[in-house]
């Protein structure tokens, strides 16, 4: 007897007029994580479903849907962790959805290469010193490069849903960028965020911090770089 129905998200620009939720019953061991069971679904039921996955360690952020109405890693979701027989799995809301559990998200992608995500030196050359950090410099980095590009966090954003919102992600890599000893690109980027549609959409909300899952902070940062640009403001103002 199945033990968990799957209630899956639907849709095939090429063929469907609307979207729909098909079901699954599968019997999974609890130890099986979401992945493991679209996996299943897809191998033995319906060949025609459709969703991103790669490293299936919590990685490449491929597999990152929503799943009972939070964003999460499919990978990293595990069937006992979810205390219900009932599982509903969306794509990522706000993004355009490709196909079934695949979205489109080059305007997350478009955000993060706006910011001049990269080392900029002075002269803007990469490589004009060492690059050497001190161990207290590069602690200061610990909690803002281990971001794997899932999306989770700005698809959960209602700011990014209704407005040109640059979104938390890219924030937060500009904060990365700000806090690394070896970057001097400040001048180039915070004018980039420091706009209606930047830092200043962000209403502290959380949903990022509570659907990232590598437990990043991106309200943190975004404060932190709000702090940064009221200090320029009033020193350009002294000035």
């Amino acid at each position: 007897m199945s033990k968990y129905l799957f209630t899956i998200f639907r849709y095939n620009p090429e063929k469907d007029q609307q979207p729909y939720f098909r079901d699954y019953r599968l019997n999974p061991s609890e130890t099986w994580s979401v992945l493991d069971c679209l996996n299943e679904i897809k191998w033995r039921q319906d060949e025609t479903l459709t969703f991103r996955r790669s490293c299936r360690s919590g990685i490449c952020g491929s597999c990152a849907m929503n799943i009972n109405g939070e964003n999460a890693l499919a990978c990293e979701t595990r069937i006992y962790d979810i205390k219900k027989s009932k599982i509903t799995i969306k794509p990522l809301p706000c993004f355009t959805v490709v196909r079934d559990l695949v979205v489109d998200l080059e305007p997350f992608f478009d955000a993060i290469k706006k910011i001049k995500p990269y080392i900029i030196s002075i002269g803007g050359n990469a490589h004009s010193h060492s690059g050497l950090q001190s161990p207290e410099e590069r602690a200061l980095l610990d909690g803002l490069y281990e971001c794997i590009l899932c999306g989770a966090c700005t698809s959960a954003c209602p700011s990014f849903h209704d407005n040109e919102y640059i979104g938390p992600a890219a924030l937060l890599k500009v904060f990365r960028f700000s806090a690394d000893s070896r970057d001097k690109g400040d001048h180039e980027r915070f004018p980039i965020i420091n706009k209606v549609d930047g830092v200043w959409r962000c209403h502290t909300i959380f949903n990022c911090v509570e659907s990232c899952p590598k437990e990043l902070n991106p309200v943190s940062a975004i404060q932190q770089l709000k702090r940064k640009l009221m200090k320029g403001m009033i020193w350009e103002k002294k000035e």
